[in-house]
């Protein structure tokens, strides 16, 4: 019988509409195009920052689910980075060892596979002083910050060294200019001004109706604005308190090493008396001296946003080189401190690694007041904990 109404149904006459009822739209494929990728509108996200952002109407990349690995993916607009790749003698081959140490034994869990990578060679040191053209801003795989290519201006500089990466600020652009001052100020940069050590950029205490106190203000105030600009790197006893600072030095000779991730900035918070350290504020929450001989570079760095990202599926975080991470519940006795038992339990043991290690709570960094005596007396206030941290 459903055959039999099948066949009938073939063979049935279909009702066409009159013309005066047909409805066409011939611009409809011409004026509202078919796409596959969206942008996120900020009045699709209703959070409390809508207000503070409310001029930026762009901020991340959705896309039309027609894939389920596309349908929770989420990246940060960019049209600003260079779409080509990267200069290849300012890069090396990546070689990996799955997470691995010397000895062939796995010190960090859950690393393996991944996408092949070629290791930008940033400059965190920033020797070479004048200016630099920044030529383009680019992804780097292997970290979460964007990188600026730079050109040095120098005519007598010839080959690889003419070129360098540096870590990118946040609203550097290409065709900006960057300078390097960790040699210290070149005498003539500023009139009335000269580097000093032993001054400190301060300007000498003296009667205020005293002109040199004055031509010396009035010397510092366009050394500043000459010299504190983002991608700039100056010494910390030349940078004014306030400032937001990144690629912070330990060392007077060493490499910037503190507060390198996407969107996060230190601060100065203020320059000691003696004129020998000066206290910054770290992304943590820590404040911590630093000799005021060490260098830092001014703005944040770049790719605020990247938090906010979403991989969308499993397989882009292999792409990353990260495994399935597997939890200790699941796990038998024998593996780990939480496995065993029936059920899912771990029978009311103190989390903990699957070393043995206490992972919530116990004090694992040894630096700082509260560590053994006199492991690190730079840290003036630690970093925020527990009820601290939740800002109750």
């Amino acid at each position: 019988m459903a055959f039999a109404r099948s066949i009938a149904a073939l063979f049935r006459p279909r009702r066409i509409s009159p013309p005066s009822e047909r409805v066409f739209f011939p611009t409809l494929s011409i004026a509202f195009p078919r796409k596959y990728s969206t942008e996120l509108n900020l009045e699709q996200r209703p959070t409390d920052v809508n207000a503070a952002l409310s001029r930026t109407s762009t901020l991340f990349k959705t896309y039309k689910p027609i894939t389920p690995g596309i349908r929770h993916l989420r990246r940060p607009l960019n049209p600003h980075l260079y779409e080509g790749r990267p200069l290849r003698l300012l890069t090396v081959a990546l070689r990996k060892k799955g997470g691995r140490n010397s000895k062939g034994r796995i010190t960090v869990r859950s690393r393996g596979g991944g996408h092949r990578r070629r290791i930008r060679l940033v400059d965190f040191m920033r020797t070479e002083p004048g200016p630099h053209d920044v030529v383009r801003i680019e992804y780097d795989p292997n970290r979460s910050a964007h990188i600026a290519l730079l050109r040095s201006r120098d005519p007598n500089i010839q080959g690889e060294k003419k070129w360098s990466y540096i870590l990118a600020s946040e609203g550097l652009r290409a065709g900006h200019v960057v300078e390097s001052f960790r040699q210290g100020i070149p005498d003539g940069l500023v009139d009335g001004f000269v580097d000093s050590k032993r001054i400190r950029g301060k300007v000498l205490a003296g009667d205020s109706n005293d002109p040199g106190a004055a031509n010396a203000s009035l010397a510092i105030g366009l050394l500043r604005a000459r010299t504190v600009k983002p991608g700039n790197v100056l010494p910390l006893r030349l940078i004014p308190t306030g400032t937001i600072i990144h690629s912070i030095a330990l060392n007077p000779d060493g490499r910037g090493i503190l507060v390198r991730s996407a969107g996060s900035f230190g601060q100065v918070i203020v320059h000691e008396d003696n004129g020998r350290y000066t206290q910054v504020r770290l992304q943590s929450g820590e404040v911590r001296k630093v000799l005021q001989d060490c260098v830092a570079t001014i703005g944040k760095v770049s790719n605020p946003l990247w938090k906010g990202r979403s991989l969308g599926k499993a397989g882009r975080a292999r792409w990353l080189g990260r495994r399935p991470h597997v939890r200790g519940v699941a796990m038998n006795a024998v593996d780990h401190p939480h496995g065993g038992g029936r059920g899912k339990s771990k029978s009311n043991k103190h989390p903990r690694s699957i070393w043995g290690w206490q992972t919530k709570g116990k004090r694992t960094r040894k630096p700082g007041p509260k560590g053994p005596k006199g492991s690190n007396k730079m840290v003036i206030r630690e970093r925020p904990r527990g009820v601290e941290k939740r800002g109750r």
